[in-house]
């Protein structure tokens, strides 16, 4: 049996694209739970959401005061009644069915191939081949019961919440895989605000992602020994297949000259 999904889709100030987003998570996950979290917005966002909620059946969470992505996240899970997760971003256009199937299926099916998935927009700023922030994507599948230990911990780190989750996978040794999502679109902050605003907001973040791995030192020392662990097996494991092949290869000898 596969397991049922929670899909939590966090949003601030997306008015433009909030609706569009929620009706296609249920368009293409009928049997899904679907959780807003409205993260205090103060644009129409909440008045859109109360609207589309008598058409179509979600959670529909409004915290009063704007806490960050991270405290919305974990407000999202806390409320989840199923075993899968599925993060979705509430400023996402061009939404195709395929593109959850590759986020869920590697991780529903009676034998999952990955601990989480992580989904690249392919329409970004950064071609998506280059890009050294797709590890932080906010499309992301993974199972309930392995982020339940640290929501305490991602609560309050905002924008660091997507750097604390990778390590936290890493340094405990989980599978993850990346998936390209072919013709999502994901905005920059340069698309949504003005230049000045935009770049003040990319240096906050990048203030607190850069925090993040300051304070969780252990992890990342973790996930390097457990990097060294993979490589150390594989080297054990080929010194010993050669060995085999050289041992057969000097009985082959001995017998054809014996």
């Amino acid at each position: 049996m596969k397991k049922k999904v929670s899909i939590v889709i966090c949003t601030f100030n997306e008015e433009k694209t909030i609706e569009n987003v929620v009706r296609k998570c249920s368009e293409y996950n009928p049997e899904s739970e679907i959780i807003v979290v409205d993260d205090g917005s103060k644009d129409k966002t909440e008045e859109i959401l109360k609207n589309l909620n008598k058409e179509i059946s979600f959670k529909n969470i409004c915290l009063s005061e704007n806490k960050g992505k991270s405290n919305a996240m974990v407000v999202g899970v806390e409320n989840a009644q199923n075993e899968v997760i599925l993060f979705f971003d509430a400023d996402i256009s061009d939404i195709k069915e395929e593109h959850f199937k590759q986020l869920l299926n590697p991780i529903i099916d009676e034998n999952p191939e990955a601990d989480m998935i992580l989904g690249i927009p392919s329409e970004t700023l950064i071609d998506y081949r280059v890009n050294p922030f797709k590890s932080l994507t906010g499309e992301r599948a993974l199972l309930k019961k392995d982020i339940e230990p640290i929501l305490e911990n991602i609560r309050d780190i905002r924008f660091g919440v997507e750097t604390y989750i990778n390590l936290y996978f890493q340094a405990h040794g989980k599978r993850i895989k990346y998936t390209l999502l072919d013709g999502l679109t994901h905005p920059t902050k340069y698309d949504k605000a003005s230049p000045t605003k935009a770049t003040k907001e990319f240096i906050s973040e990048g203030q607190e992602i850069a925090v993040t791995l300051l304070k969780n030192y252990d992890l990342i020392t973790k996930r390097i020994n457990n990097s060294l662990d993979k490589h150390s097996k594989k080297i054990t494991n080929s010194m010993r297949k050669l060995q085999s092949e050289l041992n057969d290869k000097i009985q082959t000898l001995l017998r054809n000259n014996g």
